[in-house]
């Protein structure tokens, strides 16, 4: 499964080494995250990493393969 997360505001390099596993675009007013998510506790797991650094999901939805 591929997954597109979108979070407000610009994440920096930083930050998103905090997701590897994941690549990601600047948007406008947004950080657009995506890649592979191997099964539901993968999925749970980065959403638990976005909430304990404070970031906060826009969207999220899964796109076709």
């Amino acid at each position: 499964m591929r997954y597109e997360i979108r979070v407000e505001g610009h994440v920096s390099e930083t930050l998103a080494k905090v997701f590897p596993e994941l690549d990601h675009v600047l948007m406008s007013s947004q950080t657009v995250l995506y890649g592979p998510v191997v099964d539901d506790a993968h999925l749970y797991g980065l959403l638990a990493r976005f909430q304990s650094l404070g970031l906060r999901v826009l969207e999220m939805r899964q796109l076709p393969d």
